[in-house]
């Protein structure tokens, strides 16, 4: 008896750990490349952060570095996943915001920030699925458990 939606070889990679340890790491890996960026030319970082309106820009040039580069330690270990993505959510939506205000703009412009827009929005709704699920997965091998938090997610 089958006891997964998927076909039985897409359910047997589906449940490797090595698939959840890479997805953690790929979805993160924007931010940590960002931040060592920004970590190795600060004065450009300001510049970017200075740019978009965020005053005092090496204050917001800080912060963004300790949350690409904190939050992303905290997902890919898979420790305060909540506090990690969350904060990595909350600057993706600050970014949004400022770097990618489509309704501010028009012709090509406005076409290229709406894409830049929705595709961070759907960054933000990978890091609340990855929450969800670490949660899921701190129950261990109890399947049980972990069926009841998941099914109480999807209500």
């Amino acid at each position: 008896m089958q006891t997964s939606a998927s076909p039985g070889w897409i359910a047997a990679i589906l449940h490797r750990p090595i698939l959840w340890h890479a997805a953690r790491l790929l979805l993160v890996s924007a931010y940590i490349l960002g931040g060592f960026a920004k970590l190795l030319d600060f004065a450009g970082a300001v510049a970017e952060q200075e740019h978009f309106g965020l005053h005092p820009g090496w204050l917001w040039a800080a912060a963004a570095i300790a949350i690409e580069l904190g939050g992303s330690l905290l997902v890919v270990l898979n420790r305060f996943v909540w506090l990690g993505a969350g904060a990595l959510g909350v600057l993706t939506f600050v970014a949004m915001l400022t770097a990618n205000a489509f309704w501010t703009m028009e012709g090509h412009d406005r076409f290229m920030a709406m894409n830049a827009f929705f595709e961070h929005l759907g960054l933000i709704a990978g890091l609340v699925v990855v929450s969800v699920l670490s949660e899921a997965s701190a129950f261990g091998t109890n399947p049980a458990a972990r069926a009841q938090t998941l099914q109480g997610v999807s209500r």
